[in-house]
């Protein structure tokens, strides 16, 4: 089975390598060759623990390839999905599907044979019909069907969400088009997972969905911690009692300094905008936003309150600046929100991360020290910050990190020390809900 990707970013490269890996013929097309040639010369563009194996090991087999030239790719192409970017469009929220409309104008002249083009791009609903609409228009004569098969890979588990998946959703309008996917996804037989096969329109919004309510999971166990701070309460104890329920689960019950990434502030955002566009509105997911830009705003303030009153003249030194751990995206960290109010406030600033601070580089302001070790940030620093819960950070050796120090302030904003413990090693300690 051929397939064509259009698209070699995050979604469109894990998902391009992975299906090479069932046994597809894939072919990923970028309009970005200076990305293309590193692609071909076994360099990955991104960080995705195992994602450098799979693409050499798929590269070698035949079975994976990289090219600018999406006319020769599409023409006799089995599947065709578009996995370009739908970034926030910058005013109103909404979701830029611009890239996405000008693939499947890209697409549509060089369709030959029949071709199920897919969405595989996190997409607004009703979508799907406009691509099929743009390709009609564009080429009268084309015969295809446009599906919606949403992604629901989380960074730093990429591949084996892909693999092994909770499920795969399907949005097609007829049984042509589903049997295309589902000899694609054949392999997933094997584990018994899940197909489920809706319209496009329920496809379009499960993302959404799904993604919204994780995203309150989180907001709610944030406004909890809050809570458990003003009375004395253990956050992590509320979490363990609510997740022992077995209707409301243990997942993403996490307290931390809020959501980032490339999906949640995003899809929140979008899933908004699409019901207030449908007379719907959606106030649960637009309570959700507010908390989580809340809890980065009190974040900042637990930091300030623990430096005295004022972080100017102090220097901070901050472990994490990524929004997870097991990536190299910044995209909404919480870094990118707390640590320019440190530094606009006269604080100086160092910072490490395993893999983040190429991209950090560039987004954040002038003026951030970046260093080669986690143990260096401490250096003559007045307060130690814990942004982000690489596991290298989780077994340090405190002795040392108080060494470094000049004073002995700590926020971990993770959870990730014991209070006991970090108190006995001499540390001024605070996190995330607990007393």
């Amino acid at each position: 089975m051929k397939v064509v990707m259009i698209g070699s970013g995050y979604v469109g490269l894990v998902s391009g390598a992975c299906f090479a890996e069932f046994g597809a013929d894939v072919t990923c097309v970028d309009v970005d060759p200076n990305k293309i040639d590193r692609l071909r010369r076994g360099e990955i563009p991104i960080y995705e623990p195992g994602l450098d194996d799979l693409v050499s090991r798929n590269v070698a087999a035949g079975r994976l390839g990289f090219t600018t030239e999406l006319a020769s790719a599409v023409g006799d192409a089995d599947l065709v999905f578009i996995a370009v970017g739908t970034p926030t469009r910058r005013g109103d929220g909404h979701a830029d599907l611009s890239y996405v409309y000008q693939a499947a104008r890209d697409i549509a002249p060089h369709l030959e044979d029949y071709t199920v083009i897919v969405d595989k791009s996190t997409v607004p609903v009703g979508t799907a019909r406009n691509v099929a609409r743009i390709i009609r228009e564009t080429n009268p004569n084309a015969e295809f069907d446009v599906a919606s098969n949403p992604e629901f890979l989380r960074e730093g588990a990429a591949i084996g969400d892909f693999m092994r998946p909770d499920r795969v959703v399907l949005g097609v309008e007829n049984p042509r088009a589903e049997a295309r996917l589902r000899e694609l996804y054949r392999p997933l037989n094997l584990i018994e997972v899940p197909i489920l096969v809706t319209n496009l329109e329920s496809a379009e919004l499960i993302k959404y969905a799904s993604n919204a309510f994780l995203a309150t999971k989180i907001s709610f166990i944030n406004e909890m911690s809050t809570l458990c701070e003003a009375v004395g309460a253990d956050v992590h104890s509320v979490a363990r009692g609510m997740g022992m329920d077995k209707r409301i689960g243990a997942k993403f019950l996490h307290p931390g300094p809020g959501y980032g990434g490339s999906c949640f502030p995003k899809d929140t955002l979008a899933l908004v905008r699409i019901a207030q566009e449908h007379g719907s509105p959606s106030r649960i997911v637009e309570s959700v936003i507010e908390v989580n830009a809340a809890q980065k705003a009190r974040m900042i303030k637990k930091i300030r309150q623990m430096l005295g009153g004022s972080e100017a003249g102090k220097t901070i030194g901050v472990l994490g600046l990524t929004f997870k751990p097991e990536t190299d995206d910044m995209r909404d960290s919480p870094a990118l929100s707390i640590l320019p109010a440190l530094l606009e406030k006269g604080a100086r600033v160092r910072v490490y991360d395993p893999k983040g601070m190429d991209e950090a580089k560039h987004l954040l302001p002038t003026g951030i020290e970046y260093c080669e070790n986690a143990f260096d940030v401490f250096t003559d620093a007045d307060a130690g910050l814990l942004l982000t819960e690489w596991n290298a950070f989780r077994g340090m050796d405190l002795n040392e990190v108080k060494s470094r120090m000049r004073g002995n302030v700590f926020v971990d904003l993770r959870n990730v020390y014991d209070p006991t413990v970090m108190r006995a090693a001499g540390f001024a300690y605070d996190s995330v809900g607990r007393p």
